[in-house]
């Protein structure tokens, strides 16, 4: 979380367009963007400001399936200090097959409230 009386730049990945933000922060805690040309960059920025998140895409292991690997994302953005442990925590996952896309490999991720799930499907092996 930022702190009062901070000024911020940020690159917004709220639409095409990729604004430069700049936030700032004063120090009874309002907060000023500008730089956004639409709703989203103006969401966006405060909160990344506030409780920067990111979404996570990786890999699981696998056992019977037709591949070694399973491709993984996270169903919402997870604050971006969790990511590493997270990454970390999926890497020492192995599911077993025969799994269907959207199935949960990790409820509550890290206590985070966010589930992992299967972005793809994985069959058995033949």
């Amino acid at each position: 979380m930022s702190s009062a009386g901070e000024r911020s730049e940020y690159l917004c990945i709220g639409c095409p367009l990729g604004c430069r933000l700049e936030v700032e922060e004063d120090a009874s805690g309002q907060v000023e963007v500008r730089g956004n040309s639409c709703k989203r960059g103006l969401e966006f920025a405060r909160q990344e400001h506030a409780d920067p998140r990111r979404m996570v895409a990786t890999t699981v292991r696998v056992e019977g399936g037709r591949w070694a690997r399973l491709p993984v994302r996270t169903r919402e953005a997870v604050p971006k200090a969790q990511v590493l442990p997270l990454c970390r925590a999926l890497h020492a996952i192995t599911v077993e097959a025969p799994l269907a896309m959207g199935t949960v490999v990790l409820s509550n991720a890290l206590g985070t409230g966010v589930d992992v799930v299967a972005s793809r499907d994985m069959p058995s092996k033949d």
